[in-house]
């Protein structure tokens, strides 16, 4: 594999803040119900009898994405016009000049990382801030995290350093895309494909 960029983020310490969301949508000027980072809250759990008393098995955790910047990145694949491409550094883009709006690639993406701009009639998604990168800057979602929990590098230094988990609960599994993504997991996550725990994020006006 080739120079990949990729992010790392460390779930046990992610405390829910959306600093990272926030910071983006004001970067990049997005209007309230297009985020191009999230912010999920995923909860689970039951009352389990035992010994004649009931247990409580239930768990809380977050998990901030945006555009997995994949392998394999289906929305390259589905593009008609090929607006969608992913350059030599592993940071998919989208041509502006060649996107008709189809919104194919928001349909096809498992990480529903293509938003719609409805205003212009393009679509839109996480550029790694390609611009601050191209100054020796930190992208805008890494600069805002308070708890630091958020890092970006190449993947494969950021695999050496943190391990290879590409994914937990309500992300899909990694092997339909091959995300570009290291995660760290808070000791409650729950395996990637399996329905536990529910994401009762509601955060699709943008950020709260």
């Amino acid at each position: 594999m080739g120079k990949q960029l990729a992010f790392h983020v460390d779930l046990s310490g992610c405390i829910g803040c959306k600093a990272c969301q926030i910071a983006c949508q004001d970067k990049n000027n997005l209007e309230a119900g297009r985020a191009w980072r999230r912010v999920a809250e995923v909860v689970g759990g039951h009352w389990v009898p035992s010994a004649g008393q009931w247990h409580s098995d239930m768990f809380a955790y977050y998990v901030s994405t945006a555009c997995m910047h994949c392998e394999k990145p289906i929305c390259c694949e589905v593009c008609p016009t090929q607006a969608m491409a992913k350059r030599p550094d592993g940071i998919v883009l989208v041509d502006q000049e060649k996107c008709i709006g189809c919104r194919y690639c928001q349909w096809a993406c498992p990480y529903g990382a293509p938003q719609f701009d409805a205003a212009r009639g393009k679509m839109t998604k996480c550029t790694f801030c390609e611009d601050l990168l191209a100054q020796k800057q930190s992208p805008a979602c890494v600069a805002a995290c308070v708890m630091r929990v958020l890092e970006f590098g190449e993947l494969e230094e950021l695999r050496a350093r943190h391990g290879t988990l590409r994914a937990i609960e309500p992300l899909p599994e990694a092997n339909l895309t091959n995300p570009s993504v290291v995660v760290t997991p808070h000791r409650h996550a729950r395996v990637s494909g399996n329905g536990a725990g529910l994401d009762v994020t509601i955060d699709q006006r943008g950020a709260q």
